[in-house]
């Protein structure tokens, strides 16, 4: 019994010491080594090496100047990034449909120069409240409204959609896309940062 113990013991702290300490150290190391940018948050710095964001998670624009994100259900006030979550709200909700009504509303009023009607997912939440991304057509909807807010022809806005674009990858994964914080700062690279306390 005693050496059945021993044996017990021994395979315990072999375990531990091999899955709890050698094999993290050894796959945070490649990370950094092979995957540095991403192991440590795809982080996004402006010009002054300020971090802005990360590519991974999105955050709120709501100037008209800015392409707008999904909504959000994460935290209280939305794009919480330590309360990642949907809202868990059933399409039976009156809450849910209260909230997409109005949404499809100011959506409405904010760009009448759209075409077609307001893309799906700019009145949906994703699942974890945080998707950095918006189709490529959800962004071309919200260019009459940037370049209106700008003051700059809607076909310059458009060429910057259309330049930051993302395709699939490894070309067979996921759907193209784009990131809106990279085409936020892709805006004010071009055109200049608004002043975002001048009346909306």
């Amino acid at each position: 019994m005693l050496q059945t113990t021993i044996i017990a013991i021994r395979a315990t702290i072999v375990t531990l010491v091999i899955t709890g300490i050698v094999y993290p150290l050894i796959v945070t190391g490649l990370g950094q080594a092979l995957f540095s940018h991403q192991a440590n948050g795809s982080l996004v710095k402006d010009e002054q090496g300020q971090i802005v964001g990360s590519a991974l998670i999105g955050q709120n624009f709501a100037h008209p100047t800015y392409f707008w994100p999904r909504p959000s259900a994460a935290g209280e006030k939305g794009y919480d990034a330590t309360a990642s979550s949907g809202s868990n709200l059933g399409a039976t909700s009156q809450k849910l449909r209260d909230r997409i009504t109005a949404d499809l509303a100011r959506l409405t009023e904010a760009n009448p120069d759209a075409h077609g009607p307001v893309p799906f997912e700019l009145v949906t939440a994703s699942a974890s409240g945080l998707d950095p991304h918006l189709s490529p057509a959800a962004a071309l909807w919200q260019v009459p409204r940037v370049a209106r807010a700008r003051g700059v022809a809607a076909e310059r806005v458009r060429q910057i959609v259309e330049a930051e674009i993302e395709g699939r990858d490894l070309g067979v994964l996921g759907e193209a896309r784009v990131n809106v914080l990279a085409l936020n700062r892709a805006l004010d690279r071009r055109f200049g940062r608004p002043d975002l306390h001048a009346e909306r």
